[in-house]
């Protein structure tokens, strides 16, 4: 089996190193009869990303779109046409476990699926209040079967990915959309803990209503 990793960056400059290396040790951990590679999807990028991912040794094209849902979407059908026959998505702004592949490996052999929607864990809360974290928490479903969509942990079967339409051209909430697509048309849906990627708690947001808007909102709410 491939693997094709998807990763959208729009000036991740500072981060996107720290992904790439995570996504390396994840691949080192594969069987030898599973090959796995990252390919960055770089969306109008003017600051040192470029240069980051070279120096990376990462594999990446490049668009202007700006917008996050006709970027996941390029990049996949790019991995899928160099024969991936999965694809991982993260976020250049994360950091994946180093079983986060050997996870999803497992899952697809103990019980097959057509997708995997993952957890994901915030890197640092020193910089909001405590009340934001408890809140968070509270909120945050850690288990198995829980029903929280990430862009920056979702895999899913490219058979099952052009069946449905792909990401949809949306700048925010595709992961959602994709989601819903991928449940009403039947497939088999994998709601993972074991599936584990660290974001980043930053609150200047890429993307209006993603993750870090949704704590940003979360910390405005408290102070």
């Amino acid at each position: 089996m491939k693997i094709g990793i998807v990763i959208p960056a729009h000036n991740e400059a500072l981060t996107i190193a720290s992904c790439l290396v995570a996504v390396q040790k994840a691949i080192d951990q594969l069987p030898e009869d599973i090959t796995a590679y990252p390919l960055v999807v770089l969306d109008d990028c003017t600051d040192d990303t470029l240069a980051k991912v070279k120096a990376a040794g990462a594999d990446y094209i490049q668009c202007e779109y700006r917008c996050v849902g006709k970027v996941r979407d390029m990049g996949i059908r790019h991995a899928i046409a160099q024969g991936a026959a999965w694809i991982a998505c993260t976020d250049a702004d994360s950091v994946v476990t180093t079983d986060w592949l050997v996870q999803q490996v497992n899952h697809i052999a103990q019980q097959p699926t057509d997708m995997i929607c993952g957890v994901v864990s915030v890197d640092n809360w020193a910089h909001l209040t405590p009340k934001t974290q408890e809140d968070y928490i509270a909120h945050y479903q850690d288990r198995m079967g829980h029903r929280h969509i990430h862009g920056a942990n979702l895999s899913f079967s490219s058979e099952a990915y052009l069946a449905v339409g792909g990401f949809s051209p949306l700048p925010c909430h595709e992961d959602v959309d994709l989601v819903k697509k991928v449940e009403d048309q039947g497939y088999a849906i994998t709601w993972s803990n074991q599936v584990r990627v660290i974001t980043s708690s930053r609150l200047d947001a890429r993307a209006n209503e993603g993750f870090s808007a949704f704590l940003a909102n979360l910390e405005k709410s408290n102070l």
